[in-house]
């Protein structure tokens, strides 16, 4: 279990801050090398709402590429794959359109975090 410790998004429709040590990553390793992750945590837009990100993931590579991302190396997000489905929950009129939506998550694993882009299902 990783707790998040902060971030920001930016996007078309929303921007703000992940709230630090307001959620978890509970990372599992399987038996056959791949991660699979189950994240929820807080984020706060730029005019003060509160919206509950969750996700489940998995991440799976090369053993060479694990290793290099164990190590803390820097590894072009092209070596792995790493994807995620993201899932909204705000009780913000402003934001409600987040409660509806499916999408989906383009990882990457970086030496002190992790980037996502995140793309809303059409």
């Amino acid at each position: 279990m990783v707790p998040v410790s902060g971030g920001t998004f930016e996007g078309e429709r929303l921007r703000g801050t992940v709230l630090p040590h307001a959620g978890h990553d509970w990372l599992l390793g399987r038996a056959d090398g791949a991660f699979q992750q189950d994240v929820r945590l807080t984020l706060q837009t730029h005019d003060g709402a509160l919206i509950l990100m969750s996700y489940r993931g998995v991440r799976t590579s090369s053993a060479e590429v694990a290793a290099k991302i164990a190590r803390g190396e820097r590894v072009n997000r092209d070596e792995y794959y790493l994807r995620t489905a993201p899932f909204f929950e705000t009780g913000d009129k402003r934001y409600d359109w987040l409660n509806t939506i499916v999408s989906v998550g383009i990882g990457e694993r970086l030496p002190n975090g992790a980037a996502y882009d995140v793309f809303e299902v059409l």
